[in-house]
């Protein structure tokens, strides 16, 4: 099984997912970014892009990377990453279920304000990519995101509170 938490940057995916694994027996987590890191280091350089969710070949490998480490080890695997683009999302999770691999699919969504606040709070000068995503965020959540995962609102909740619902949602 797949356990995928999505959401814009500072919604809290990456340190929620740590705290999901040990509350699900038999659990890793993928940070499916590292793909997307590998393609970057490619030599010369695959087309230029400012996301490498856009390169066609970062979707296939995230997909077939989940299926071979799943095939490994079984168990589930937690995957911490952002897609915003339905089109992306529906090549991902349709290379997933054919080879027949469940999928939680859960979105860490918060407020504008609040996310805006948690990305500007990170550094002394705030992440303009990580900002750039919040407008990305709200659009896919009105559009089509919202009705394809569980969302888990995390406006005021804590990461340990937000990684409990997500393993007792899991777990029922």
């Amino acid at each position: 099984m797949i356990v995928w938490i999505n959401g814009t940057h500072g919604a809290g995916k990456t340190t929620t997912s740590a705290l999901v694994r040990p509350l699900i027996p038999d659990s890793r987590v993928f940070d499916a970014e590292k793909v997307g890191e590998t393609l970057m280091d490619i030599s010369p350089g695959l087309p230029e892009t400012d996301n490498f969710q856009h390169w066609p070949p970062w979707r296939q490998l995230v997909v077939e990377t989940a299926r071979r480490v799943l095939d490994y080890t079984g168990g589930t695997l937690v995957v911490p990453m952002t897609v915003l683009v339905e089109q992306y999302w529906r090549e991902i999770s349709t290379g997933l279920a054919q080879h027949r691999i469940p999928v939680r699919h859960f979105v860490l969504h918060a407020d504008q304000d609040t996310l805006r606040g948690r990305i500007e709070g990170e550094h002394a000068v705030p992440s303009p990519f990580r900002l750039k995503y919040l407008e990305p965020y709200a659009e896919a959540s009105r559009t089509w995101l919202h009705s394809e995962a569980e969302v888990v609102d995390t406006t005021h909740l804590t990461p340990t509170q937000a990684a409990l619902r997500i393993a007792e949602a899991v777990k029922s």
